[in-house]
C-alpha cells in the first residue's frame, strides 16, 4: 500500500469529524514494517470538551496502549492537515519515524509554517516529514466546513 492510501483512510476519519460537526481532521498511525494500520482517530475537542482532543494527540494515545509503550519510534503518521504546535510536540515526543500530512495550515500549523517545531533547537526528535499528500482532497474538505460554520452564523 502506498502513501495515497494510508492518507485516504485518514480522509474517511475526517469525514466522520465532519459529519459529526468537528473541525475534519483524521489521523492514522502505521507499522511500515508489516502496513498495519495500528491505531485512528479523528478530531473529538468539541464533542469531548477537551482542548487537546486533536487527531494526531488520540491516535498517539490509542498507539501507545495498544502497543504498551511511550515511544513509537518505527511508526509512521498520515494527517490530513498539517499539525498545530501541540501535535507537533507531541509527534515529536512519540518519536514518530515519518510524518505525512495533506492539507498545509498557513494560520495554525507548526511544522512548515508558523514556528516549524522541528527546526527549533529545543527539539529533541525530528521526525522526517513528507507535504501534500492528497493535498487537494484534504483541503477542500476543510474549506468545505469552515464555509458551511461561515453561512450558518
Amino acid at each position: 500500500m502506498d502513501d495515497a492510501y494510508y492518507m485516504q483512510q485518514a480522509l474517511i476519519l475526517a469525514r466522520q469529524a465532519f459529519s459529526a460537526d468537528e473541525v475534519p481532521v483524521g489521523c492514522v498511525i502505521v507499522s511500515p514494517s508489516t502496513g498495519a494500520i495500528i491505531s485512528s482517530a479523528h478530531n473529538l475537542s468539541q464533542h469531548s470538551a477537551d482542548a487537546t482532543a486533536h487527531a494526531e494527540v488520540l491516535a498517539i494515545r490509542d498507539a501507545c496502549q495498544k502497543l504498551g509503550q511511550n515511544r513509537l519510534r518505527d511508526m509512521n503518521m498520515y494527517v490530513t492537515l498539517e499539525p498545530c504546535a501541540m501535535c507537533a510536540a507531541a509527534i515529536s515526543f512519540a518519536r514518530i519515524n515519518h510524518l505525512f500530512f495533506g492539507a498545509y495550515d498557513e494560520k495554525g500549523g507548526a511544522v512548515v509554517n508558523g514556528i516549524k517545531f522541528y527546526d527549533q533547537p529545543t527539539c529533541h526528535h525530528r521526525p522526517q516529514v513528507t507535504c501534500g499528500i492528497l493535498e487537494d482532497e484534504c483541503s477542500a474538505l476543510l474549506k468545505q466546513f469552515f464555509q458551511a460554520k461561515r453561512t450558518k452564523k
